[in-house]
């Protein structure tokens, strides 16, 4: 009972005889824990009997008593050796257990989580500890947290390419990752599609895209803008899942021994394994953009589109604009790669940087310099790929040309056009992504 009073004084910083939801909050923050604020308000709310908003020294005790009541046995269960700990081998145990490979490093660093007195282990009552700092229900929440704490990702989809190891690899946990990635990219697509539609047309019409919105919305219904995000789902994951591939097969024959790439290297394979994957899956981006920037009714369907370019253009239509498109995905991916695999690699050597608020902020500068990079380029594109519809857009034959006329137009501002939307559109795209891809990868080895 002593450590227990103990932990409600820590807690209780303001010495009122209550532990509050922000002073949960704040601890819980303080050792790593994934979505602590709504964690904290969740211990409150279950816990706080005479509803007063934070819990009192009975209230807590109650919490306590019942976490060390459901976790006693798992802790054991989790002590293969009987020896009263747990080592990173018994961490790495339990993942396979699960279906789930975790490298050594990364077993020590959940280890380091718990560890109070840097014995490289965790006793019961470290355990305890974190276990009351994190409120997982079982032991797949448990991991699935502990997962969470590890990778943060951002970015208007999930093109960046994840290094696993080889152990991964030779296991085939890179298959459920993709799967579960894929399921969890459609649903994020899906719903911010509104915004991405905006940003094509800023691209295109700039100031007038708004008007144009309004105008097919009034013409099709809120359902148009959903229009083209069957095609950009179906882009989605195949193009992932091929940059992917081509990222790793590279990587394991570039690597040095001590299996580390160096930041040059990253950004190559980058360039590469983007510029090959986005070559393969081009037509799918413009049959995307030209059911955008078509009115609802337009075209009867993807397929639809599809034969009234073969029909009324030709197949070349299918790669306009694939040029500055190239040119685009290179400095895209290459600086995105580079800067969020060395800043990941970076942050994860400090406990303290695995809040979800710091890598949220560490992938969103990565996928920030990726954008700033080539953004100029993606507006050529979208602009090349919209002219074999658009009546009062003027061709230009190069990419400098195209730079040329939208300076001539709009001023560098032009340049950026649109980027205000993937800034936005990124944020709940990535923390859809991040959230149902983990529960989704669960969910897949839950069944194996």
């Amino acid at each position: 009972m002593d450590q227990f009073r103990s932990l409600f004084l820590k807690l209780d910083v303001n010495n009122d005889g209550y532990v509050s939801v922000e002073e949960l909050h704040r601890e819980m923050e303080k050792a790593g824990i994934w979505s602590a604020a709504e964690k904290a308000q969740a211990v409150v709310d279950k816990y706080d009997k005479n509803i007063d908003g934070r819990l009192d020294y009975e209230e807590f005790l109650n919490y306590l008593q019942d976490r060390e009541r459901k976790w006693k046995i798992n802790f054991q269960l989790l002590d293969k050796n009987k020896c009263g700990v747990i080592d990173h081998e018994e961490i790495m145990c339990l993942f396979k257990e699960l279906g789930l490979v975790i490298s050594k490093q990364n077993a020590k660093k959940i280890i380091q989580m718990m560890d109070k007195d840097s014995s490289m282990t965790v006793d019961w009552g470290e355990f305890l500890y974190h276990i009351i700092l994190n409120p997982a229900e079982d032991i797949r929440e448990l991991v699935s947290s502990w997962k969470h704490s590890m990778v943060f990702d951002v970015g208007e989809s999930r093109t960046m390419p994840m290094e696993f190891t080889q152990e991964e690899t030779d296991s085939g946990a890179w298959k459920r990752y993709i799967v579960a990635g894929g399921l969890a990219d459609a649903v994020s697509r899906t719903l911010t599609a509104p915004i991405d539609r905006l940003k094509i047309q800023l691209q295109v019409y700039g100031s007038k895209a708004l008007s144009q919105s309004f105008k097919e919305i009034q013409a099709g219904g809120l359902r148009s803008m959903w229009q083209g995000n069957l095609v950009n789902v179906l882009k989605g994951t195949p193009q992932s899942t091929l940059q992917f591939f081509i990222y790793n097969q590279m990587k394991m024959h570039s690597q040095s021994h001590e299996d580390k790439l160096s930041i040059k290297q990253r950004f190559a394979l980058g360039c590469v394994s983007g510029a090959v994957a986005h070559a393969v899956f081009y037509p799918l981006e413009v049959l995307k953009v030209r059911l955008n920037l078509q009115t609802a009714g337009t075209y009867s369907g993807i397929l639809g589109c599809a034969g009234s370019i073969y029909q009324n253009e030709s197949t070349t239509s299918f790669y306009r604009g694939f040029k500055p498109s190239v040119l685009c995905m290179i400095p895209y991916a290459g600086v995105e790669c580079a800067v969020h695999q060395s800043i990941m690699s970076w942050a994860k050597t400090d406990p303290a940087n695995s809040k979800d608020s710091r890598l949220f902020f560490f992938s969103f500068l990565a996928f920030a310099s990726g954008q700033m990079a080539s953004y100029p380029l993606a507006v050529i594109r979208t602009q090349q790929q919209a002219k074999a519809f658009s009546s009062n857009m003027k061709a230009s034959s190069s990419a400098v040309q195209g730079l040329i006329a939208i300076y001539a137009k709009y001023g560098i501002r032009g340049f950026y056009n649109g980027i205000g939307a993937s800034f936005i559109r990124a944020v709940p795209c990535a923390l859809l992504n991040c959230t149902l891809s983990s529960r989704f990868e669960l969910l897949l080895s839950s069944n194996k």
